[in-house]
């Protein structure tokens, strides 16, 4: 029974590792290709939602780049288009209409419009919302804010001092004996 159940698991984490597309990992904007799946109002308030998890900030005179900087919303729709079915899809339409709505009723102006505290508040109140499309599309972006800017080239690069190669090749190094025979 235990060979069985591990096996099963080695094949589905194989199946994972093997499903996550190449590009998911130390990209930029340029290497996400076109996307194309929302009109431009939708792609600037998925922008504004990134930025309100993710925002640009300044710490001793260095300026990290926010979400919407890096451009993680595009991350996200690439995501939801190419890896999420079909319900991921429509929960990003209900979720920006729901948004937008919420915005509306509470500060009379759209997302994009309020500043840092007022859009904090218009998300917790989705995620607090008894239509299941608010809690699901705010835990959804989140995640994908996340995962989008930890897998960012800049994040990799910058944060991480990700080495694509660890270590170098120094071709010209004199070989001694010691070091062949083990030190014997």
């Amino acid at each position: 029974m235990e060979r069985r159940s591990a096996i099963k698991n080695l094949a589905m984490t194989f199946g994972g590792l093997v499903s996550l597309p190449a590009w998911a990992s130390g990209w930029n904007p340029d290497s996400l290709g076109p996307i194309s799946t929302l009109p431009a109002d939708d792609e600037l308030l998925l922008g504004a939602i990134t930025d309100t998890f993710i925002p640009e900030t300044t710490t001793q005179g260095v300026v990290a780049p926010g979400a919407q900087s890096l451009k993680v919303h595009q991350f996200a729709m690439r995501m939801i288009r190419d890896c999420y079915g079909e319900p991921a899809q429509t929960l990003l339409q209900q979720g920006l209409a729901l948004t937008n709505a919420t915005a509306q009723q509470t500060y009379s102006k759209p997302f994009s419009d309020c500043d840092a505290t007022q859009r904090m508040d218009v998300l917790s109140k989705l995620t607090a919302s008894t239509d299941p499309a608010g809690p699901g599309f705010v835990d959804m972006i989140k995640k994908l804010t996340i995962r989008g800017y930890m897998n960012s080239e800049y994040y990799l690069i910058n944060v991480e001092k990700y080495n694509m190669a660890p270590g170098f090749y120094h071709g010209c190094v004199p070989v001694s004996k010691v070091a062949i025979n083990g030190g014997r």
